[in-house]
């Protein structure tokens, strides 16, 4: 179950004229923090994020189950029983030993398929999938919903971000150790032209011996 702070974060964004996706990200990301503390485990991000969204349909945030050929028939089958218990459509049958053989079964799970490496390899092909004027519309939608206190916090948020990368790569200057190196070797390289002779000169550049 879902912490009652979670939830409450749901129901702001809701109120707020979040889209249902994003009010679901934030139990996606309930179960993504558990995952990562070691309460249990899960075969891949998308069974993580899976889990999440399943979790908001049966919270009662108003997100569709996927459409059909997107998913597997089993997952959107799946994921509209979930929709419609959120939604008082259907009576959730009371199963007492499934919940407890699932946890078992989830515990024995890795959990580094929720680290932000696992997370990352998982969204750069999903936001490949989708057009560009989806992801525009999307980009919209969050600047207007997102409001200007959070527009400050995320550029202040990406500034820091490129701060820290920025600080990441090699440096080239002259304060790196590697530039030291590399100036001592071409102090090196001309010091041994200027100590050959003009005859071995001639026979490391024939062309300027024969001018």
């Amino acid at each position: 179950m879902p912490e009652k702070k979670t939830i409450e974060k749901a129901r702001e964004d809701k109120r707020e004229g979040k889209s249902p996706s994003t009010q679901a990200g934030e139990l996606v990301r309930e179960e993504i923090h558990k995952i990562r503390r070691g309460e249990h485990g899960a075969r891949s991000p998308e069974q993580a994020i899976a889990i999440g969204l399943s979790e908001a349909r049966r919270a009662g945030i108003g997100l569709p189950p996927p459409k059909k050929g997107r998913v597997k028939d089993r997952t959107r089958k799946s994921a509209a029983y979930a929709y419609e218990a959120g939604q008082h459509e259907r009576k959730p049958k009371h199963r007492p030993r499934v919940a407890p053989a699932v946890s078992e079964v989830l515990k024995k799970e890795p959990r580094d398929t929720a680290t932000h490496e696992a997370l990352s390899q998982h969204a750069k092909p999903a936001a490949t999938r989708r057009k560009s004027s989806e992801r525009s519309a999307a980009a919209k939608k969050a600047a207007t919903t997102k409001g200007h206190a959070g527009r400050s916090a995320a550029s202040r948020k990406a500034a820091q971000t490129r701060k820290r990368r920025a600080s990441n790569r090699r440096p080239t200057g002259a304060g790196h150790p590697n530039a030291t190196s590399a100036s001592t070797a071409r102090a090196g390289a001309a010091a041994g032209v200027a100590s050959c002779s003009p005859t071995r000169l001639a026979a490391r550049e024939p062309g300027r011996a024969a001018a």
